[in-house]
């Protein structure tokens, strides 16, 4: 450690530093020699105010503050804000979560809910998220819609970082070394430098590099890790009083192992129908009988296929590949055979106009430039594969690609052999990698273990920039208003999602060589053999946006003001998709499988005549918005206010889905009427600041989001959203700072709305058999019309006998499909379950449904729904308090000052069916520091703990689809960090 800290002292590290307006009000509101709390100067509204002025639920942090409350990335700063929360989520994506909305709509058309802005400028799919803070001069965290301020409209608020500007006034640096436990050495810098009366430059960067949290019990290494880092150059000339030009250059890299889902869980199936329970979330595997990979290499399958069944991994009625594995109750512990990448990088380019228009007159022109990429792959189930079921199966393709079962079945299954078992049974296995070619392992594009591997790949390219002009006024009379315009693109040129597993590799090349063998065409595999949700590649998804937007102000006298705002919004969307899997046959040989000449069996869009390679969709979205608010300043340091707001985000196009289910092409834009009362006080002379705030959302078409076949689908519903904020600053003697916040949050469904849960498609019904079907993986439910219990069970092991005997039409007997099974008692599952084929039951149903002592079925084919009315919404805790203190004591020149923290965010659910598995437990967090300043703050030494209980706080989860076992991963926060920091700054 100390030869470390040697390396790094004289490095220069990246400082924050409380910009000069901010120190500047602070002095003149409370002082250098007295108590009072330090205000704090906000851009909310586009100008310069007192944060206790604006008539807004805002949150401000300064340099300082983020640094005392030891605020380094997001997940810190929700924990110092009421009714907010943040959260990784599935898909390389966060939800940044304010008064009970966040993103809960997922896919790439989708706005985010909270606005995230850098220098009042809308970021799009930023990755602001993954990196530190550094060089902040503030952040704001505006709650409630926003749009008639802010360039792009957003329905639960606006996170708003602003960097610190070049100061042209002096040189200034700042420089600190960090080194904690996980062997973390952190390194900020920044250096400012005037270049002449009018101009300045100013650079920052930080460098992070730690261990991983985790621990892999399959080679002992640990897993999410970090190593990362974050660079700014900006520039400010001022060539005149009136005229301000700011530049700026960010760039963030990162490259490391760390883990995109931190655990996963299960409350084990044995039935493998479901692959999950639904009682507890579980600390077991889900069953591989109900995944896609162990469906379609199942014996039963081949037999109804047609398949020689020799050639079957395994069965739907055996073991499952991983009832031998351990998956560790401890989130930091996890069991995988697959090391985890991601590697992400983010350029932003900022340019502003600052100019003044005589006295009057204030027009500020802005453009932004973003570009991000992310490149992520992760174990798919974490856990490892038992591969000793397979040995007959590969035995057998062995056989046949050395030529012993005939020269047929060598040419056809002899490359799926060198491919998948290129060292023979016994030797590695070989599986897809998820790339761009879809040929994967077939076309040399593969990765070999000893066991079978099964892992995603999450791979996305943007391109966005925006321009903004906003005009503002300054005049002496009760009048006064703000016109702004924006327009902007969003580009996605590349994103994909893979899954590819040996299973589903296993099937492509077997069940393809077959497939092949019987239509005369040349030896083939099914591609891809890798599930691929993709874009077209330079024309998946584009955004144009633009918005006309601007605020009236008229005082009634200097206490009473009155302010009017309106907001026109455009969205323009167009996405071009497609998801393969198994698809169509591609020769071997092929270097891209979408080449084939057999794709013309494959149709990306069924609704359009002829064969389509791509569903193109488009949807367009164009709403009037504003808000009205009436503020009273009963004195100078008393504020009381009540405002109605309209929120909106525009609608999207879902994913297109495998060929299974059918759903709408699009979804509705979401609206919020907000209503809000508020009081901002500041009473003696300073000691305290209390800020309470009161609201009612009444939500229409709030967009959510749930697993449909293996891709994400989105709908709408209508909710209802209340509750009570409270801010508390004290400051009784200057040495002294206490922070406390509380709020209460209530949300509800407030529409009927049903859906089918996908843990559960039988929905707590006895007279239904939940059903996996042995074609692709899906569930199904089967209902009784009459509430014959007996009955409807009775239906289902007459359609299985019917499909065993081979009567019926296309479908081969032989599959030896058992009779319906009752799940475990304590599985939460008030049905019975079977394998099956969902269709049959469907065609059988008029019939066979029919029948004496049967009176009667339905087949539901995406579950039998239930009515969410009434649950409450994803990630949003009725309940959350934070306090902090400390105390600056005088140690001759020097200052000790040492702080602690707490907070307390309440259980919330993490998904819209609110079951037992989706609960999210309460939980604490204590964190402190002991700091020591040396005169006039030119050094400090800093020691930290976080997270003092060492406490797995989780803070989202998701549920994936049944064709993936209904399993659920989960997000935490960082687990205890504790080490010393030593700075400068002049």
């Amino acid at each position: 450690m100390r030869g470390k800290l040697a390396l790094l002292a004289g490095v220069c590290a990246a400082a924050v530093a409380t910009p000069s307006f901010a120190q500047e009000a602070q002095s003149a509101a409370s002082g250098d020699s007295g108590p009072g709390v330090q205000e704090i100067i906000v851009t909310a509204q586009r100008q310069s105010q007192r944060l206790q002025t604006v008539p807004i639920a805002i949150s401000a942090f300064t340099a300082e503050n983020l640094t005392k409350q030891q605020i380094r990335n997001p997940l810190d700063l929700q924990l110092s804000l009421p009714n907010v929360t943040f959260t990784k989520t599935n898909f390389t994506s966060s939800s940044f979560t304010i008064r009970g909305i966040g993103d809960l709509c997922t896919g790439v058309t989708c706005d985010s809910a909270t606005a995230i802005h850098l220098n009042d400028a809308p970021q799009f799919f930023t990755r602001l998220f993954e990196g530190e803070f550094f060089d902040l001069a503030q952040v704001e965290v505006l709650r409630g819609p926003q749009g008639t301020l802010f360039g792009r409209n957003a329905t639960s608020g606006v996170v708003n970082f602003r960097t610190a500007k070049p100061d042209l006034n002096g040189f200034g640096a700042a420089g600190e070394v960090e080194y904690g436990n996980y062997n973390s050495i952190r390194v900020k810098g920044m250096i400012n430098v005037p270049l002449g009366e009018t101009l300045a430059v100013r650079a920052a960067g930080y460098y992070l590099k730690r261990d991983g949290y985790t621990k892999n019990l399959f080679d002992g290494k640990d897993l999410d890790d970090r190593d990362m880092y974050g660079i700014r150059g900006s520039l400010t000339w001022q060539p005149s009083s009136s005229t301000t030009i700011d530049l700026m250059g960010q760039y963030f890299h990162e490259k490391d192992n760390r883990l995109r889902i931190q655990k996963q869980y299960c409350q084990n199936d044995p039935t493998g129908i479901l692959g999950c329970l639904n009682t507890t979330r579980g600390t077991g595997t889900t069953n591989s009988n109900a995944l896609l990979a162990g469906i379609v290499t199942s014996k039963e399958f081949f037999a109804v296929s047609g398949l020689p069944t020799a050639f079957a991994l395994g069965s739907v009625y055996g073991q499952s590949i991983y009832s031998n594995v351990e998956n560790p109750k401890d989130p930091r512990v996890v069991n995988t055979d697959f090391t985890p990448t991601y590697a992400t990088s983010e350029t932003i380019l900022q340019g502003s106009l600052k100019q003044d228009i005589g006295e009057t007159l204030n027009l500020r022109i802005s453009g932004n430039y973003q570009k991000v990429k992310i490149d992520s792959q992760q174990d798919y189930n974490l856990a490892v594969s038992d591969r000793s079921s397979y040995a007959p199966a590969l035995g057998a393709l062995a056989a046949a690609g050395a030529g012993l079962l005939g020269p047929d079945l060598k040419r056809y299954l002899g490359p799926v052999a060198s491919a998948l078992i290129p060292d023979g049974p016994g030797g590695k296995l070989c599986t897809s990698r998820g790339e761009a070619s879809g040929t994967g392992v077939f076309g040399g594009n593969g990765i070999c273990a000893n066991t079978p591997l099964d892992f995603d790949r999450s791979v996305q390219n943007q391109e966005a920039w925006t321009g903004e002009a906003i005009l503002s006024t300054k005049f002496d009379g009760p009048f006064n208003f703000l016109l702004g315009g924006i327009y902007g693109q969003y580009k996605i040129s590349e994103n994909s999602y893979y899954i590819s597993s040996f299973g589903l590799d296993y099937f492509a090349g077997v069940g393809g060589g077959f497939l092949a063998l019987g239509a005369g065409a040349p030896p083939s595999y099914l591609a891809t053999g890798a599930y691929r949700n993709n874009g077209a590649t330079g024309d998946g998804y584009k955004l144009t946006t633009w918005g006309i937007f601007g605020e009236a102000y008229y005082k009634f006298s200097d206490k009473v003001k009155l302010t009017l705002g309106l907001r026109n919004n455009n969205d323009k969307k167009n996405n071009t998709a497609r998801t393969t899997l198994l698809s169509f046959l591609a020769p071997h040989g092929s270097t891209n499988a979408y080449d084939s000449p057999f794709i013309g069996s494959f149709d990306a869009d069924p609704s359009l005549v002829g064969n389509q390679l791509f569903q193109v969709r488009q949807s367009k979205f164009n709403e009037l918005t504003g808000r009205a608010v009436l503020d009273f300043q009963i004195t100078p340091n008393n504020l009381v206010y009540a405002s109605y707001s309209r929120g909106y985000k525009s609608g999207g196009i879902n994913p297109p889905l495998s060929p299974i289910f059918a759903v709408p092409d699009t979804f509705n834009p979401e609206f919020v009427d907000s209503f809000e009362i508020g009081s901002k006080n500041t009473f003696g002379n300073g000691a305290l600041q209390l800020n309470l705030t009161g609201f009612y959302y009444k939500y229409k078409d709030l967009q959510l989001s749930r697993i449909v076949a293996r891709t994400s689908v989105n709908d709408n519903v209508n909710a209802n959203i209340y509750g009570v904020e409270a801010e508390a600053i004290v400051r009784p003697i200057r040495p002294l700072t206490i922070n406390v916040n509380f709020s209460y949050l209530h949300t509800e469904v407030s529409q009927d709305k049903f859906l089918s849960n996908p843990r559960d498609f039988g929905a707590g019904r006895k007279d239904a058999v939940i059903i996996k079907d042995i074609t692709n993986a899906a569930n199904c439910a089967v209902g009784s019309n009459s509430g014959n219990v007996a009955g409807v069970n009775a239906f289902v092991n007459t359609a299985n006998a019917l499909i065993n005997a081979g009567q019926i039409p296309g479908v081969d007997g032989g599959a030896g499909l058992k009779g319906t099974t009752a799940f475990p008692a304590d599985g939460g599952i008030a049905s019975t379950g079977a394998y099956s084929i969902c269709a049959v039951l469907d065609a059988l149903a008029p019939t066979v449904g029919n029948a004496p002592g049967i009176g009667g079925v339905t087949v539901y084919s995406s579950g039998i729904p239930v009515n969410i009315r009434g649950n409450k919404l994803p990630g949003a805790p009725n309940v959350k308090f934070s306090a902090g203190v400390q105390y600056a004591a005088p140690i001759g020149r020097l200052t000790l000052t040492p702080r602690f923290d707490l907070t307390y965010t309440g259980q919330s659910t993490g998904t819209i069916f609110n079951g037992l598995p989706d609960r999210i437990p309460s939980f604490t967090q204590m964190n402190a520091q002991l700091q020591l300043d040396g005169p006039e703050n030119k050094w400090y030494i800093r020691g930290f703990i976080q997270n003092i209980t060492d406490d797995n706080s989780v803070t989202g989860l998701y549920v994936t689809d049944q064709s993936s076992g209904n399993f659920t991963n989960v997000f935490t926060l960082e687990p205890r960090r504790y080490g010393i920091a030593a700075g400068f700054k002049f």
